[in-house]
């Protein structure tokens, strides 16, 4: 091809990209009418065909893949467009748009599909079915141990929720164990499901070993527990179909996509076995329905374009020059290609308009509203039709659909939605709800990745002085790092809508601790390390756990202040200090952290106290007695002299030890425009006092102090000495 030729389908390549088909059939076409060779007709004609089908003219669409399969029967990779088309059709008339995998839309599946079974509370998200082995990912939401597994095997790419979509907190799921609490709680509320669970396990387990009768076995006993479990009846499908029995395998599988419509897997299943039975069309209809739920399943992928390939193949029988008529279609496979067609004759024999064309997805109201119609016809026609049974088998479905209601009948009664929903009333006991540390009913419960579950504090307060998990010993430092610690959301549910008395009674309780905890007079927690100064930045290094805990309580009340005092080897701290604002925290792994902090106010304890192995105390606020008239002009002119006292200190030292200073400190403030606006007075003053060469106990009465004139009177004496200490 030329260099023209080749601009033309790069252009045309770009039009399709953008949604303009229209366009991108045209250039297409215009490209046929120059190229001779057989094997680039085909790839033109596949191109225009995939065109004209995403802009809604399937039947001309149809017409070109049609003569293209004459050239050379059509590979499964030139039929990927048309599989996306058509599975996005189903999901366009199923209100979806052409939004694929749109998040929450298989949460509204798996709602949809397990409301009725009476354990929608207990339900996986991934297979729909009760949670057997319940794993507790990071983001707080349960599934299958088994489901985990086979989504990071199956899919390239990390495991994502399918409840809140996140993928970044979810590491390698197979270190992540059975969440202990919530396994045993659903084996005792649901000892029949549970076992049902084993048995399919079990089951699993034999057919792994290629013992295939005795895995049959296993799941006729499970199904006979569980009547209503659709991932029994899509696993005996399997093994039918590996023992030969399709028919079998079969109803297997429609049993299963009758208990949840909205499982793809069951339709993979269902598609398997037609294929098998060489019900090649409506093996094809249940893979494009099973992508038009899930459009990453691989094996629908992978299968659909084959069995298009296979219905679009030619035909050594008599092929009719027009897609409408069907009258001389004689062989069976140009009667299975013939369906795929009969929609649209049907559409256009319908339609008071001669055009038999299918609106594309992206076009104006009303044509979009036609095309909608349309597709419904569609649906009648082509994806949801069924071939009529022989009354032979429809008898056998009949007899075995009796077998199976005979098997519900006897099953026990826990299977219905009320019982099951009033069985977890009767036999729950608060006691199974506790958390293993504080003995109280689990307030905000979250669970490590070595499946304990624990509240939320007081996993925390064990991890501050052990990065390790408080009942099996399991190393946390990865989960303490990331220190993103999400509720698990199924035992809050449960605990919220099965014991909510408790619930109350247990949040009053937290209520009133942080409370306490927020009262920035009462009980002020106290960090007896050094002097602290208001304005003045405070950064620190916390490692022991008891100020651990100190600041991650500062933080979560919302207070984000505490004091900070001197030690006295007589009252543990000494009466004047500063509260100090958190205003960054950073953790590392082994728990430690470095706390950003700035002086805010100063205050005198009024009584000493303790709290959790920290200080604490009552503290009263200081705040500067304020003066006027002549003693107000007095202090300004002290103030002047003092801060030019400072500034010349301060541009004496050598440059290293005032870089120094600066990095830590900053630089020094400037003069305050009001002298006595703030309660603590100029900040300057705070600041000088920091850098100034003097142990805390010299530094201590300035902070207690509440004259400015007194405090500047003492800083003057100060630089004084300084001064005459320098010239001798």
């Amino acid at each position: 091809m030329g260099t023209e030729s080749e601009s033309m389908l790069h252009l045309a390549a770009e039009a399709f990209q953008s949604k303009n088909f229209d366009l991108a059939a045209e250039i297409y076409e215009c490209q046929l009418a120059r190229v001779g060779d057989p094997g680039s007709r085909l790839e033109l004609m596949v191109k225009r065909a995939d065109a004209l089908a995403f802009g809604g003219k399937f039947t001309e669409a149809f017409d070109v893949y049609r003569q293209a399969s004459e050239i050379e029967r059509l590979r499964p990779a030139h039929l990927t467009n048309l599989t996306e088309y058509l599975s996005g059709s189903i999901r366009r008339q199923d209100g979806e748009g052409s939004r694929r995998g749109s998040p929450g839309r298989e949460e509204e599946a798996a709602a949809a599909g397990a409301t009725g079974s009476g354990y929608e509370d207990f339900c996986c998200r991934i297979c729909l079915s009760f949670l057997f082995e319940p794993v507790t990912l990071p983001c707080g939401h349960c599934f299958c141990k088994k489901c985990l597994e086979r989504e990071r095997k199956e899919k390239e790419r990390p495991v994502m929720c399918k409840q809140c979509r996140d993928s970044s907190r979810v590491a390698d799921v197979q270190s992540y164990r059975v969440n202990v609490v919530l396994s045993s709680l659903l084996a005792k509320w649901f000892p029949a499901l549970h076992q049902a669970g084993r048995l399919r396990r079990e089951g699993n387990g034999l057919y792994a070993e290629k013992k295939m009768e005795a895995a049959l076995e296993k799941y006729h006993q499970a199904i006979l527990i569980a009547p209503l479990d659709h991932i029994l009846f899509s696993n005996r499908s399997q093994i039918h179909s590996s023992l030969k029995h399709y028919e079998n395998a079969l109803r297997d599988a429609e049993m299963s996509c009758r208990l949840m419509p909205h499982w793809s897997k069951g339709h993979v299943r269902k598609a398997q076995a037609l294929v098998s039975l060489g019900r090649t069309e409506e093996a094809l209809r249940e893979y494009l329905l099973c992508l038009s739920m899930e459009p990453d399943c691989r094996v629908a992928k992978t299968e659909a374009p084959k069995l298009l390939s296979e219905l679009l193949a030619p035909v050594t029988d008599q092929v009719p020059e027009h897609i409408s008529d069907y009258s001389n279609i004689l062989s069976s496979r140009a009667h299975i290609k013939s369906s795929i067609s009969a929609p649209f004759q049907t559409i256009s024999s319908c339609s008071p308009s001669s055009d038999s064309s299918l609106p594309a997805p992206e076009r104006s109201e009303g044509s979009h509203v036609k095309g909608q119609q349309e597709l419904r016809k569609l649906s009648q026609c082509f994806l949801l039709k069924r071939k009529r049974r022989s009354t032979e088998e429809e008898a056998e479905e009949e007899r075995w659909e009796k077998s199976v209601d005979h098997k519900r009948s006897k099953s026990e009664p826990t299977e219905t939605p009320d019982s099951l929903s009033s069985e977890v009333g009767d036999v729950l006991d608060p006691a199974d709800l506790e958390c293993s540390l504080c003995m109280r009913l689990f307030y905000e419960p979250v669970t490590t990745p070595c499946g304990h579950t624990f509240c939320l504090q007081c996993l925390k307060r064990c991890l501050d002085h052990n990065p390790k998990c408080p009942l099996c010993k399991e190393e946390l430092s990865e989960y303490l790092v990331q220190r993103q610690y999400c509720k698990t959301v199924l035992m809050e549910n449960l605990i919220s809508k099965y014991l909510p008395s408790e619930l109350m009674e247990r949040q009053k309780i937290h209520q009133e601790e942080v409370a306490e905890l927020s009262n920035l007079n009462k009980n002020v927690p106290i960090f007896v390390c050094t002097m602290a100064f208001p304005t003045v930045p405070c950064p620190l290094h916390i490692f022991e756990p008891c100020y651990r805990l100190m600041i991650r309580r500062c933080m979560e009340t919302g207070t984000n202040s505490f004091g900070m005092c001197l030690g006295d080897n007589l009252k543990g701290f000494v009466d004047y200090g500063c509260l100090l604002e958190i205003r960054d925290v950073k953790f590392f792994s082994d728990g430690r952290s470095v706390v950003d902090t700035i002086g805010r106010r100063r205050f005198k304890v009024m009584q000493h106290s303790e709290r959790d192995g920290y200080n604490t105390a009552d503290i009263e606020y200081l705040e500067d007695v304020k003066v006027e008239g002549v003693a107000e002009r007095e202090l300004q002119s002290l103030h002047d002299t003092v801060y030019d006292q400072a500034l010349v200190w301060v541009n004496s030292l050598k440059a290293e030890q005032k870089e120094r200073i600066e990095g830590h400190f900053g630089p020094m403030p400037e003069k305050d425009c009001e002298l006595q606006a703030s309660p603590n007075g100029p900040s300057w003053c705070w600041w000088l006092l920091a850098v100034l060469p003097l142990e805390g106990r010299a530094q201590l009465p300035f902070l207690a102090l509440t004259s400015l004139k007194d405090r500047l009177s003492g800083i003057r004496k100060v630089l004084l000495f300084m001064a005459h200490s320098r010239h001798r």
